[in-house]
């Protein structure tokens, strides 16, 4: 029979399509997440008052380090249990981070929504850390960078969703005076609500696909009876330069990412005079053009190696990038929309080249690569406190370095996946 060959390079495996939509529905939660909270560090700052951006950033950093905490956690749950324990667990956490904001804002206190998004990153750090690996694995290993390409193409799509919820449900509502937002004394209670109901809505939500997956019979991978022991897995991974060069790229990436996106609502507004709703608009046009692009890319890797375009987009990128630290104005804004194109190719496409050949290694080395994503719990900051410093045109000089990193690791990546497809 010729099904063998066809499945050999079939990127969704027969029988599994409705597992596998609802696995790609989780890339789409999390971007949600991630971007109706992006913008909120000038919220913040506007309801808190006294925070400067370095304080009012500090949401990102427990956002992205709640990833960085549980994404050990995370790699444990799946090989003690399962992929779909660990995807369960990630949406539960996830669902109560949400629900934690009610009384976060009860109190009033910025320390309190500090830890709520904490452990609602957490969560997504246990789901990144089982869905991403999962998906790798569902199918052929010649088509699992391009399946996973594929599946966080449902991402950005969260990312648009979670932009315009933000746009809509927050920007929208909150008081403004010359294209500021201005919080009224006493009006700190009813800001805070505002904030948080886009929140409460997705957890909502978040309940019925846990329901979902936990009722539907998911994909199964086959375990082995030795099951190596940690120390072991963590040892052939250190001894793995590619896998270890694979993670300090997606550290640099998440940074770049976090920090070219945060960091929209500084620039814009300062370059075209425009108010917080308007730059959020221009903020969506990057995200649809990152929706667009990952699939642009997903169909480029049938032809071309993915360590290729990864370099190709790191090149554009930072070309990019340096047109919004010393051109700026309208080219500056547009050079800051037009990275976002670059941008998404690059966190599967490191996360399938890091996971090449680990075989069973691959859940705890998923791991390190869902820590990585602490860079945007640290890089973020750092940009924040160089627009204190210098101003937000020359901090962008911040995500560039990033972007250079990116470049080599896709040149040493180049020469395993060149080995890895002939070998």
């Amino acid at each position: 029979m010729s099904e063998p060959t066809g499945e050999k390079h079939a990127l969704i495996p027969k029988g599994i399509l409705f597992p596998f939509i609802l696995l790609s529905s989780c890339f789409m939660w999390w971007g949600i997440a991630n971007n109706i909270t992006d913008p909120l560090v000038r919220v913040f700052k506007a309801i808190f008052g006294n925070l400067s951006t370095f304080q009012a950033s500090l949401i990102q950093f427990a956002f992205y380090g709640g990833y960085f905490c549980m994404a050990v956690p995370g790699a444990i749950i799946a090989r003690k249990y399962s992929y779909k324990v660990g995807v369960l667990v990630g949406l539960g956490l996830y669902a109560v981070g949400c629900f934690l904001l009610y009384p976060s804002t009860l109190t009033q206190q910025f320390v309190f929504f500090c830890i709520s998004y904490y452990v609602l990153a957490c969560g997504l750090g246990i789901l990144e850390t089982n869905a991403n690996p999962y998906i790798l694995a569902i199918g052929p290993e010649s088509t699992a960078t391009r399946r996973l390409n594929f599946a966080q193409s449902f991402n950005p799509i969260g990312s648009i969703i979670g932009i315009l919820l933000c746009q809509i449900l927050i920007m929208a509502r909150l008081p403004q005076v010359d294209g500021k937002i201005v919080i009224p004394p006493g009006g700190e209670s009813d800001a805070l609500n505002i904030v948080i109901f886009p929140y409460l809505s997705v957890a909502a939500c978040l309940v019925l696909v846990w329901i979902l997956i936990a009722v539907t019979k998911m994909p199964r991978m086959a375990e082995h009876d030795h099951r190596a022991h940690v120390g072991d897995s963590v040892r052939h991974l250190l001894a793995n330069k590619n896998y270890v060069f694979s993670v300090v790229a997606q550290f640099f990436y998440v940074g770049a990412q976090i920090t070219v996106w945060t960091y929209t609502n500084f620039y814009i507004p300062e370059h075209l005079n425009v108010s917080p709703e308007v730059t959020l608009r221009y903020h969506t046009v990057a995200l649809v053009l990152f929706a667009a692009s990952r699939w642009v890319f997903t169909a480029l890797m049938t032809k071309y190696k993915a360590s290729t375009l990864l370099l190709v987009a790191s090149v554009l990128a930072g070309v990019m990038t340096l047109s919004v630290v010393f051109v700026g104005g309208v080219v500056g804004v547009w050079s800051l929309i037009g990275i976002s194109v670059f941008m998404s190719l690059m966190f599967p496409t490191i996360f399938g080249l890091g996971c090449q050949g680990l075989g069973e290694d691959t859940k705890l080395g998923s791991s390190g690569l869902i820590m990585a994503i602490l860079g945007g719990a640290l890089i973020t900051p750092a940009q924040g406190a160089l627009i204190d410093l210098v101003g937000v045109d020359l901090s962008y000089l911040l995500p560039l370095v990033c972007f250079i990193v990116i470049g080599f690791y896709s040149v040493t990546a180049g020469k395993i996946e060149k080995s890895h497809l002939t070998g």
